[in-house]
């Protein structure tokens, strides 16, 4: 397995440590932002095989899994969507995704309200409210199977 590490943007450091200490005051909120990623990306998937049928070929249905094992304190939300590539990975996750993070700081310093975060596409980070480690593993019909991992603030790895 290769390891390749990354540093997080500027601004998705900053991004983290708002999370993190400012903007849920709710914890119980990151379930719902990452049951929303999952159901974006069934959309995803969904609406490709209108193209290409042939995109569900490899799945058995379209799904979201939500597993608890509560001896290890370890939350697992595994999904049948459309997946990420490396290149998909390391720009959604790690950097500013079509400066979503960049214009969510922007908006809310001009006065919006917290709750429109899902709309910048930075919801994801909403994760470290309640976890000190993040891992990703997501695999595209285009693309091998990765692990994204971070723990919050610290530089991401990506294995293949």
């Amino acid at each position: 397995m290769t390891t390749k590490s990354f540093g997080f943007q500027a601004e998705i450091s900053q991004l983290l440590d708002l999370i993190i200490n400012t903007f849920y005051l709710n914890k119980e909120i990151f379930l719902h932002e990452l049951i929303s990623n999952c159901s974006d990306a069934l959309n995803k998937i969904h609406y490709a095989s209108l193209i290409d049928p042939s995109v569900l070929e490899t799945l058995k249905g379209l799904y979201i899994h939500i597993t608890l094992d509560k001896e290890n304190k370890l939350l697992s939300i595994c999904d049948t969507g459309i997946g990420m590539t490396k290149v998909d990975l390391v720009n959604n996750l790690g950097t500013i995704v079509k400066s979503g993070t960049k214009c969510f700081m922007e908006a809310l310093s001009s006065g919006a309200y917290i709750s429109m975060i899902g709309q910048f596409g930075v919801s994801f980070y909403s994760a470290y409210l309640v976890a000190k480690h993040v891992q990703v593993i997501s695999k595209h019909n285009d693309n091998e199977q990765y692990i994204w991992e971070s723990a919050a603030g610290v530089p991401l790895s990506l294995m293949l």
